[in-house]
């Protein structure tokens, strides 16, 4: 009976216990390895995850080029220029968009008060709130009613506050832009900051109101954002579309410049699933040296009680009572090791915090750190893992000590 089983196990620990609590700590240093790997194979998915996120996963950026190709009759060299009638063509034509917005910007000299800074502002639609994936620290962003009426608000980034204002309260203030007076309406939130980005050293304003400082006809670019997973189709989609649009070749990547940030996503996703795959191989490599170990010690332990099993045989025990009281040591030192190994990787997962990874590269990037994940998936991976480490260590000694000849074993000294 299992608890039969169970009792002689634990007799038979307790009798060599020095020998029993090194073999656990073998195995429980090799399942809490596992566990860490993977937890930091997670760790790094989210936060490649979380810095896309910033962005915008589902996120399609069109850009106008120069053709390079001859095509419908048009000389190879001919400049592409966007107008608002190729968001409309997108709108009416691609109804996997859930949101679109025309880009218009400018390097403008924005100043308050006597502080005076060149920045980058942007003329866009109020939905590229959602589409840029944009968080208001402060105040609201502007809306269609400021769109309609050609309003002079302004939405500006957390560092264009601090450059202006300092510490001081933003909202309600009036600044100049080209000498044209804004008034501040929202303060953005911080997003993710990397070396020479200026992400962050913005001014939005609407963009009936771009028209202010800058001719909108043409425009620098479109975003937009989707609502299907198939973004390969929808990259086709916009080609063929402003290629028939604007007579160039579909093929010409110059003359249309797609960035389209889920196909980055899914290149790493792929990345994050090798890394993944490695750290396990690496893990288990680790916990199989525990073992060889155990498979050593339960070795030893046939070797000394060879007698016993002798006695054993004798009295009428099978081969199979043997191979299972034998087995059950070895799963049972490896199930007492592994519990043992997954509160020691609990233990250090919440000890080491946060690991710097995208924070040493970008400001206000924390959120892209990697933080040591132990998730349900994590855990039953690491156990299947340990089961067969325990299985094929046990059952070479369990196997040798059933074959034993009786009389043999019984004449062993």
């Amino acid at each position: 009976m299992i608890s039969d089983l169970l009792q002689e196990s634990y007799t038979a620990m307790r009798y060599n216990r020095r020998r029993t609590a090194l073999t656990m700590l073998g195995m429980a240093w090799g399942i809490a390895t596992v566990v860490m790997l993977l937890a930091y194979g997670d760790g790094f998915g989210r936060a490649c995850a979380n810095i896309f996120a910033n962005f915008g996963t589902k996120l399609m950026i069109v850009i106008p080029g120069r053709s390079t190709m001859q095509a419908g009759g048009q000389k190879a060299g001919a400049q592409i220029r966007f107008t608002l009638d190729d968001v409309d063509l997108l709108t009416t034509n691609i109804p996997q968009i859930a949101h679109i917005t025309p880009d218009v910007s400018k390097n403008a000299n924005v100043a308050y008060d006597t502080r005076s800074y060149t920045m980058d502002v942007n003329g866009e639609y109020p939905n590229t709130f959602g589409i840029r994936a944009l968080s208001l620290a402060q105040g609201r962003f502007y809306n269609p009613e400021d769109e309609i009426q050609h309003a002079r608000v302004a939405v500006i980034g957390s560092d264009t506050k601090e450059k202006l204002f300092s510490g001081r309260n933003a909202l309600g203030e009036r600044i100049r832009v080209d000498g044209i007076s804004f008034e501040i309406v929202g303060v953005l939130a911080p997003k993710m900051q990397g070396g020479e980005d200026r992400i962050n050293r913005v001014v939005y304003v609407p963009f009936t109101t771009m028209g202010d400082l800058k001719d909108t006809h043409y425009l620098d670019g479109i975003w937009f954002n989707y609502e299907t997973n198939d973004y390969e189709r929808i990259e086709q989609s916009v080609r063929y579309m402003m290629a028939a649009q604007h007579k160039f070749n579909p093929a010409d990547r110059r003359a249309l410049m797609v960035f389209n940030l889920m196909e980055q996503v899914h290149q790493f996703e792929l990345i994050t699933i090798g890394l993944k795959i490695l750290l396990g191989f690496i893990g288990t490599l680790t916990l199989g040296i525990g073992g060889v170990g155990l498979m050593n010690i339960m070795l030893v332990s046939v070797t000394q009680r060879t007698r016993e099993i002798g006695v054993e045989k004798a009295l009428g025990a099978r081969r199979r009572h043997i191979f299972f009281q034998f087995l059950a040591e070895a799963l049972t030192i490896t199930f007492m090791g592994g519990l043992l190994g997954i509160i020691l990787a609990y233990v250090v997962s919440l000890a080491a915090g946060r690991l710097t990874l995208y924070s040493a590269m970008a400001k206000h990037a924390e959120a892209g750190d990697i933080r040591l994940m132990i998730n349900p998936l994590t855990l039953i991976v690491a156990i299947l893992i340990l089961t067969a480490v325990g299985l094929v260590s046990g059952m070479v000694p369990a196997i040798r000590a059933s074959r034993l000849d009786p009389i043999e074993a019984l004449r062993y000294e």
